[in-house]
Formats: structure tokens, sequence, C-alpha cells
């Protein structure tokens, strides 16, 4: 059990740093070297779990469609905008959503279907979905609108990206459907569809972040306190400056160096 979760996180940590890789140097330029650097593995580590470059993009294209969900209940047009929002958010946060766009828009197609297959069914199939239940126009075809709504997509976010560096992604996505939604969608409905998103997905990031954060001080106070009380008792035992307060002490300073040299310079640092 123990092989298999080391393997896991090796697979994992290749299938990351490669991203990373690919997500600065395209697929041409990646090297492998430049992977297993960053990754910290060995060259049989790596070709143990992938056979070569090409494998290696082909999981990161792979991992890259589950970055997005469609939810299935409430408002299907909604849930297209929110699942539009939470990639054009991983492509701002996400080295993995960067490095699959990258490979897809390069054309490293790696003889599978051509990458955004996926993305369009399910498009697709939410465009169906808004018919059956009155928010899409009858006369939509629901594959012709999902192409042009992921061509519409990935052209706004290079141009986004050019103009800076995605920052402004959110509003321009906002933008596109702005100028969509009213050719598919019947106009009773789109007064209730948030362009910008249900959730603001960086006001939750940071909000998550923030509360990790306070949960690592609170950690940090104990551990500080738990040790304030365990160097304070040898003086309290007795007032005694002999031979037993000072074996409590060293008995205290061999058990500290039992602790990982990281754990006991942390604590050290935050004192």
């Amino acid at each position: 059990m123990a092989k298999q979760a080391r393997a896991v996180q090796t697979w994992r940590s290749i299938v990351d740093a490669a991203a990373s890789v690919f997500d600065d140097y395209g697929y041409e330029r990646a090297a492998i070297s430049e992977i297993l650097r960053r990754a910290k593995v060995t060259k049989g580590a790596l070709y143990f779990h992938f056979a070569s470059k090409e494998a290696i993009a082909q999981a990161i294209m792979d991992e890259q469609t589950s970055t997005v969900e469609f939810a299935q209940e409430g408002s299907p047009l909604q849930s297209l905008v929110d699942g539009g929002q939470q990639f054009a958010f991983a492509l701002r946060h996400n080295a993995m959503a960067r490095a699959g766009t990258r490979l897809s828009i390069e054309g490293v197609f790696l003889g599978g279907p051509h990458p955004w297959g996926d993305w369009i069914d399910a498009t697709a199939r939410m465009l169906e979905l808004g018919k059956e239940r009155g928010e899409v126009l009858p006369h939509v075809d629901p594959m012709v609108s999902a192409k042009v709504i992921v061509a519409s997509f990935t052209g706004i976010q290079l141009i986004s990206e050019a103009d800076s560096g995605r920052a402004d992604l959110r509003e321009q996505v906002a933008e596109m459907w702005r100028h969509l939604l009213p050719s598919i969608a019947h106009p009773g409905v789109i007064a209730h569809i948030k362009p910008e998103g249900r959730v603001d997905l960086a006001a939750q990031a940071r909000e998550m972040a923030e509360q990790a954060e306070r949960e690592a001080r609170e950690i940090a106070a104990a551990a500080e306190a738990a040790r304030g009380s365990a160097a304070a008792g040898p003086r309290n035992g007795g007032g005694q400056r002999g031979g037993a307060g000072r074996g409590t002490r060293d008995q205290a300073e061999e058990e500290g160096a039992d602790e990982p040299a990281g754990a006991g310079a942390t604590a050290g640092g935050r004192i």
C-alpha cells in the first residue's frame, strides 16, 4: 500500500511539473530534463510511468477535461456560464489548465480526437437540456451553438492573455455571454442569467486562503503554548536547581533533537 501511494505521488509530481514546463515553453521546446528537475524524480521513475513526452502531454490534456463540471440542477444556461467562468479562473491560477490549453492551440492532438471535442459535446448537451427546460430558443442547433461558444471562449482567452495576462478574463467572458445569450436564450431567461457567474471564484479563493492562514496561526499558537508550558515545568517542580531539574531539562533537549529539523526551525521562527 505504501509503494502504491508513493507511485501515485510520483505520477502526480511528474504531471504537475510537466504542466508547468509545457505552460512555460510549449510542447516542442519542453525538455524532459527540465521536467525531471522540477518534479525532483529520476529518469527511471519518469519512464516507469510514461513512455514518452507525448504520453505526458496526453495525460495533461486528459486532466484538463476534468477542470470544468457543468451543474445539472438549476438553470442549464447559468451552468454553462458558471462552467466557463470556472475555466477562466483556472486559466489564471492553474498551470494544468494553461498547459492543456497551450497544447490544444499548438495542435498537439497526439493521434487522438481534437482536444475541444469533449468541451463542445458537453456544451451541446447543456444547450439541449436548456431546450427541454424552455430556456433555449426552439430554432437553436445545440451542436452549432456549442462550437460557436467554445470557439469564442478560446479566442477571447487568447486576446485577454495578450492584453492583460488574462487579468480581465472574467469580464471578457461575461461580455462574450452578453453578446451570445440573446441569440440562443428566451428573453425572459436572460434577465436571470449572471454573465460573471454565480460565484466570485477569486473572492472564494481569497476567503479559503485566509481561513487556512487563520487555522495555521491557531495551530502555531497552540504549539507555542505547549512548548512554553513544557519548558516552564521543570522550573516549578520544587524549586531545586540540582540533578533532578537538570535531568528533566536534558531529557527535553534530547527529545527535541528527535524532531524533524524543518519542524523545529519553523517553530523557532514563529516564537
